[in-house]
Formats: C-alpha cells, sequence, structure tokens
C-alpha cells in the first residue's frame, strides 16, 4: 500500500450486508487490493471482503489469516504462480480460485493483478482486483469463453488501477483519466472528475473537446444535477437515454442537450466513509448497464477514489511543508550599500519531500556583508526546521563579532548538541565592500564561483572543513576548526553561491554540471536578477528531485571621480 495510514476509498455494499441471507450476489461482486510487498500487508477494500465472505472487521492486513479462506491445494497453487511471477518479472497475471463460504460450501474467484516495480526495479507493489466467478465456471465452457465486453472491462480496471498506482498528484490522476490506455477504451466521449470542497462540487477535469459546460465549473452538492445527487446519496446513478437525460435533469439538459451524449454513469468516489469526488462518464449511445458493467465501474471508482485521495493528501503535506520551509528562509534581502545581490530559490516536488536548502545576507559593521549558503540533509519537514536554527544560529553568531570559522564551528557544535541526526553544508563568504577582501569558510559545500567584470569565470579553491554537526562529532566536545581561504572580490566581479540541487543531476557526472555552470555565467547576462533567472531557468532542472538555492553578490564600480576602495 502506498498509504498505509489512509484505507482506500470503498465500494459500497448492498443496504441488507452482511444480514443478506443468500450471498450469491456477493460472490460475483469485483472489488480491488492492494499488497505492498515490502511491508507485507494486504489492503483489501470492502467489496474484495465480501468477495472472500469477510466482514470487515475480521481482516486486519496479514494475507496470512486469508487461507482459512482458501483450500490448501488452491492456496498451493496460488502462491507457486506469485513466486513464479515475482522471479519472472511478469507483469500482469491471473487466477481462479475456490472460496470457503461460513457454511463450508466453496464458490469460484478469479484474481487479475498488476505486478509493479520500484526505480531500481525491484517488486515493489501487487495490485489489482478479485471477483466472483461462481456464475462464468458454472460450466466447463465459461472457463474459456468469456465475452469480449468482460474482458475489456476488466482490463479497463486493471490498467487504470496500474496507472493509478504511480499517481503522486492530483494532476497525476488526470492523467490517467485522460490516458488511452485506460479510461479510453470505455469509448466515453467525455470523462468527467468533481472534487468535493465543502458544500460545492468543482470539476477539475473533463474529457474529449468540444464536451466541457463552463458553466456547470462549480455547482453545489444539493443542486438537481446528477454529480450532486450522487455526492449527496453515495450512489452510482446510471443513465441510459437521452430521454432520461431530459427528464430526470432538467436543469443540465440545455448545456447537454448539443453534445452527442446518450447514456452516462455517474460514481461516487468515497473515502474513508466520506465522499471525496464524483467520476461521470458520458457515451454517445444508449444502454442498458448490465450488473457486471455496474459491478466493474464500482471497482474503478473505487480504485480512483483511493488514488485521488492519496493525491489529495500528498499535495496538502507538501503545501505545509513548503510553507514551513518558506517561513524559515529570509522573508526579505536586505539592501547592500555598494554592492547588488540577487537570490533564488525553487523547492523540490516530490510528494510531501521538502528539503533544507537556505540562503542569507548578512549586513555587517565596517562596511562588511556575510553570504551564507547550506543545505540540511534530508527532505521533510524536521530538514526545514533543523534549517531555519542553522540560520538564525549562524545570524546570531555573526551578528555577536565571531568571525566566520569560529561561527561555522559553533553553528557545528549547535547542530550536534540539538539531538538530531542531520548534519549540514555550508559555505560562509566575509566581503569587504570597501577593500574587496573576501574571507571564505567551507564546511563540506561547493566552491564559490567568481566572474570577472571582463567575463571571465572560476570556481574559487577553498579549503573546506567537514560539514556541520559531523565536524564537532568526530572532533569530541571541543569542535574542529575551519580554515579560512582569502580573496578579493574587485569592483565590477560577482560572486556566486549555490547548493548542489542546481548542479547535480543522476547519470550525469559532477564535474560536468560545474562546467556548465561556470559556462552558463560566462556567457549570461550582466544584470544579476535575468542572470539568476536564466540560471534557474536552464541550469537547474524544472520539478527536479532536490530544491535548489542560488545567491548572487556583485560588487559595485566605483563611480566617477572615485578610486576602487574608497567610499
Amino acid at each position: 500500500m502506498a498509504d498505509r495510514g489512509t484505507p482506500p476509498a470503498a465500494v459500497p455494499l448492498p443496504d441488507d450486508w452482511p444480514a443478506r441471507p443468500d450471498r450469491s450476489l456477493a460472490l460475483n461482486r469485483m472489488g480491488s487490493f492492494d499488497w505492498d510487498l515490502g511491508s507485507g500487508l494486504l489492503h483489501l477494500d470492502p467489496a474484495a471482503l465480501a468477495v472472500l465472505d469477510l466482514l470487515p472487521g475480521e481482516y486486519g492486513g496479514d494475507p496470512v489469516t486469508l487461507l482459512r479462506r482458501i483450500p490448501h491445494s488452491d492456496a498451493a497453487r496460488l502462491k507457486s504462480l506469485a513466486a513464479r511471477a515475482l522471479k519472472a518479472g511478469t507483469v500482469r497475471h491471473g487466477a481462479y480460485f475456490r472460496v470457503r463460504l461460513r457454511g463450508g460450501s466453496l464458490r469460484w474467484a478469479h484474481v487479475q493483478a498488476h505486478l509493479g516495480h520500484d526505480a531500481a526495479g525491484r517488486p515493489r507493489r501487487l495490485i489489482g482486483v478479485v471477483r466472483g466467478a461462481e456464475r462464468e465456471l458454472a460450466q466447463a465452457a465459461a472457463r474459456t469463453d468469456l465475452t469480449e465486453a468482460r474482458r475489456r472491462l476488466t482490463g479497463v480496471v486493471t490498467r487504470t488501477t496500474a496507472l493509478l498506482a504511480r499517481a503522486s498528484s492530483v494532476e497525476d490522476v488526470l492523467d490517467v483519466l485522460r490516458d488511452p490506455e485506460a479510461l479510453g477504451h470505455l469509448t466515453a466521449v467525455s470523462v468527467m472528475l468533481g472534487v468535493v470542497e465543502g458544500g460545492r462540487i468543482r470539476l477539475v477535469a473533463e474529457g474529449r473537446a468540444g464536451s466541457y459546460v463552463p458553466e456547470l465549473r462549480y455547482t453545489r452538492v444539493d443542486d438537481a444535477f446528477p454529480m450532486s445527487e450522487v455526492v449527496r446519496t453515495r450512489r452510482p446513478r446510471f443513465i441510459g437515454s437521452r430521454e432520461e437525460f431530459r427528464t430526470s435533469y432538467p436543469l443540465l439538459w440545455p448545456y447537454i442537450s448539443s453534445l452527442p451524449v446518450s447514456s452516462g454513469a455517474y460514481l461516487p468516489l468515497i473515502a474513508q466513509a466520506a465522499p471525496i469526488g464524483v467520476l461521470g462518464l458520458l457515451s454517445p449511445l444508449p444502454r442498458a448497464f448490465s450488473d457486471e458493467e455496474r459491478t466493474l465501474l464500482l471497482a474503478l471508482g473505487s480504485s480512483i477514489a483511493q488514488s485521488l485521495q492519496r493525491a489529495m493528501l500528498f499535495e496538502q503535506g507538501h503545501d505545509l511543508a513548503e510553507g514551513l520551509q518558506q517561513a524559515m528562509l529570509p522573508r526579505r534581502i536586505p539592501g547592500v550599500p555598494g554592492a547588488s545581490t540577487a537570490v533564488r530559490y525553487r523547492s523540490a516536488r516530490l510528494g510531501r519531500s521538502v528539503g533544507g536548502d537556505w540562503y542569507d545576507v548578512l549586513p555587517l559593521p565596517g562596511d562588511r556583508v556575510g553570504l551564507t549558503i547550506g543545505d540540511v540533509q534530508g527532505h521533510d519537514t524536521d530538514a526545514a526546521v533543523v534549517m531555519g536554527q542553522l540560520r538564525m544560529a549562524l545570524w546570531a553568531y555573526t551578528a555577536e563579532g565571531h568571525p566566520p570559522p569560529t561561527a561555522l564551528a559553533r553553528a557545528s557544535a549547535l547542530l550536534r548538541e540539538l539531538g538530531t541526526e542531520r548534519f549540514a553544508t555550508c559555505t560562509y563568504v566575509e566581503v569587504d565592500l570597501v577593500g574587496g577582501g573576501l574571507r571564505i569558510v567551507r564546511a563540506g559545500h561547493l566552491d564559490p564561483l567568481l566572474r570577472h567584470a571582463d567575463g571571465r569565470c572560476e570556481w574559487i579553491e577553498t579549503a573546506g572543513g567537514l560539514p556541520l554537526g559531523l565536524s564537532a562529532e568526530f572532533a569530541g566536545h571541543g569542535g574542529i576548526g575551519y580554515p579560512v581561504t582569502t580573496g578579493v572580490l574587485g569592483p565590477g566581479e560577482t560572486l556566486l553561491l549555490c547548493t548542489d540541487g542546481l548542479v547535480e543531476r543522476p547519470g550525469t557526472d559532477l564535474g560536468d554540471s560545474l562546467e556548465a555552470l561556470r559556462e552558463a555565467v560566462r556567457t549570461g547576462p550582466a544584470e544579476l536578477p535575468a542572470l539568476a533567472d536564466l540560471l534557474f531557468g536552464t541550469v537547474g532542472e524544472p520539478g527536479g528531485g532536490d530544491d535548489m538555492a542560488l545567491l548572487l553578490l556583485r560588487r559595485d564600480a566605483p563611480g566617477p571621480g572615485r578610486a576602487a576602495g574608497t567610499r
């Protein structure tokens, strides 16, 4: 399971389940499952539990406990099939097996699964559908003579579920709805997704061109529209003809009367017993939805609801973490007399991941300025919190008048005393804006890049120490010193500091990336804001897997009648 803390959406059960004395209907339902091969937990939605004749409280996620519902010979065959599929890396596979009911009788069921792999190619998840197969296997001929419609619809559910397993944002879910390998096989003229927001339904996606109705972008839950009805009742709505559209929903009819729509299915998207959205499928031909089609569509809605809720939680978590991270960064960069500055920052966009990159510009007495840039290990809210603590500590130590090596040594000791296992890399540069003198200390971070007034660019080779936190850890309570590298920033020259997110790329040599950055700075515009935008737009990878921070400072050239190094 991708999100063990949030149960997937449920396929609605009949009102009188489990009190219904004849459970043959339940044994011909279809439910979805999600088996996390890493944790070993197997999630079954309510419809899948019904297929196995289990009540929700009887199953806790351990697949071993399901063996009491499956005869030994069938269980051994399923284990063998699963083992061979994992060894061979088979992506899609299915099998029939028998289910032992509460009374002791046996009924046939069928499982169809998709094997998902992680980035390294290792099997990660087994997802798919389980359905009752008693009717189709009542006679031997039915085992080999499945109808094409059944195969097509089952394939739609399986393909869509497999694609949804990779969705980590609402936009990813919408991409699946547009994918011709998924819902495109339903031949719907329009595939619509509405998200419940308070007392309203917001239409966030639609399928084919010309089928979108702008007037219905927002509707109220209590409106007389099919989407609203489905959210209110939490039950699907199947409409078989244009006449049924016209008579049942007169408010909707003017909007769709000119569209090639003759039937529709509206499915509730339910998660944690609450409706979070609704899926609408409009088709060009009249149709009577069979029981099997309705069951398959409900299973489809269950998979979409699960992925939609997971995506919404990911985005909410990321927005919260990103807000915390932004609050830890400087709200504004102070003006620096005698110099121009530009900063840029972009957070990673990977689910809830945020990093601990930071930058700061610290005005100091005596026409000096301190520049700091760093990166805390990790991509989570804890990294952002540690980043804020380090940034403020360095600001305080430099404001107290401590020289750069002392400020970094104290920050390293502070990080160790915080009791976190995190470490941080950092580069600190103190610039004398009158004489141009540079004092540079580096804690496991990238060297500064210098662009001369004539455009030449070179990396300033800087003596470095261990990352913050590690230096205090390895050297004991007294910490370790950081060597100082000196240099000169001439009038009109620019200093660049950045975090590794700007240059590190999977599969790319770091030396090549650093050279590409140096060349981009050499040929880039003279104005710092334009140069910063260029570097983030061309060198930095948009939507990359790491935060990116950039800090530029250019020492002003002397004005007319004023010599360099004078005030």
